[in-house]
């Protein structure tokens, strides 16, 4: 008997590219992909993308959601979505930080990576 999948299985890379381009779609700002599969045992991807304000991240993190489940795609948790201010979204194989610019220089997590390769945002 085979059970049925409860998630879309997908790469890793193609998940996070679909990913980036929801926040394209909602006009996320300088939207970074880095490869942590080689380094990390946490996760496979590391998706940063800046809002404009505390409402656009909430924005942003609440339509990756809606994307997620649509997609049939695994979620596991997010944190930081009532401050607005960095908000991070799990993805299993796929990590989000939404990021105001002032938290994103601040918290520097591209320069936390700079060893691991950027991914193009198209295939």
């Amino acid at each position: 008997m085979n059970k049925e999948k409860k998630f879309v299985e997908m790469a890793s890379v193609d998940k996070a590219r679909s990913v980036a381009g929801w926040l394209d779609d909602k006009q996320g700002e300088r939207i970074t992909l880095i490869d942590v599969s080689g380094l990390s045992s946490v996760t496979d991807m590391i998706l940063v993308v800046s809002a404009r304000g505390v409402k656009h991240a909430q924005a942003l993190a609440s339509h990756v959601l809606d994307k997620a489940a649509e997609e049939n795609m695994e979620f596991l948790s997010m944190e930081g979505h009532k401050t607005g201010e960095w908000v991070l979204i799990d993805l299993n194989d796929v990590l989000v930080h939404v990021f105001l610019d002032d938290l994103r220089e601040f918290y520097n997590i591209e320069g936390m990576w700079t060893e691991a390769p950027r991914v193009g945002l198209q295939a």
